[in-house]
């Protein structure tokens, strides 16, 4: 099964988008952001153990996994390309444009979105042990996910073990020093977000060599759910002069 989705193919698109879901997340997470940025060729990542991937095995290893989705999206970056990821999936998106870069494969931009920066995450064993009830109350916490779905037997049957295999990567995960990247970094997050904190997010401008800008939005960690960041991806790449501004 591919690593990325793109559910249309936009030849003439000026970029192109890759975005990377959350813990226990899937590409169905983006599945507007096609319509709401046509200048765009956007593309979704595809865990394993869900969604078209179901039937596949968990990854246990970000960083190995990040490589793989590397070698997958490599050929797509002929054109400028543009990497969102949120929260787990802003680690993930990190360590892919970590991967990318020293392969030679250049990026335009890198977006961080209700995540704290890469070294700033610690191993942590007790995320890496979460149960179900400890998965269930981070994800009451962090909201996005509707209370009486957690409660239902088939989420915990078909849903719950992704989502605790996620965490549970998250928390085996080590960031390893290495080169700064090269692509300017967009960090954003919630204002009410539990988890992370401004100052937090502003520890993204460490892992890059260009430019860094850091944005505060209305709304908890989920904020993009309702108010997804359209406007913010097409100015900031609009000021690059690589796509055009509405």
């Amino acid at each position: 099964m591919s690593w990325t989705e793109c559910s249309e193919l936009r030849p003439f698109a000026a970029m192109r988008l890759v975005c990377f879901p959350h813990a226990g997340g899937s590409s169905y997470f983006f599945r507007d952001w096609r319509k709401g940025l046509p200048e765009f060729e956007v593309h979704a990542v595809c865990y394993p153990g869900r969604a078209d991937r179901f039937g596949e095995p968990t990854a246990t290893d970000l960083v190995a996994m990040a490589g793989e989705i590397a070698e997958a999206v490599k050929p797509l970056t002929d054109r400028p390309t543009v990497l969102f990821g949120h929260s787990m999936g802003a680690v993930v998106a990190y360590e892919t444009a970590r991967a990318l870069e020293a392969q030679g494969a250049p990026l335009s931009h890198l977006f961080v979105s209700g995540a704290r920066a890469g070294h700033l995450i610690r191993r942590d064993a007790w995320a890496a042990g979460m149960n179900e009830e400890s998965v269930i109350a981070a994800l009451q916490e962090l909201g996005g996910t509707d209370t009486e779905l957690l409660d239902h037997p088939m989420f915990r049957e078909l849903i719950l073990p992704y989502v605790q295999a996620d965490f549970r990567m998250l928390g085996s995960y080590e960031h390893r020093p290495g080169a700064l990247l090269g692509c300017p970094v967009t960090a954003v997050a919630g204002a009410r977000d539990p988890r992370v904190t401004a100052e937090q997010v502003a520890q993204w401008a460490q892992v890059t060599e260009g430019s860094f800008r850091q944005r505060m939005v209305p709304g908890g960690h989920f904020y993009l759910a309702d108010s997804p960041p359209y406007e913010l991806v097409r100015e900031v790449c609009a000021e690059r002069g690589e796509t055009p501004s509405r």
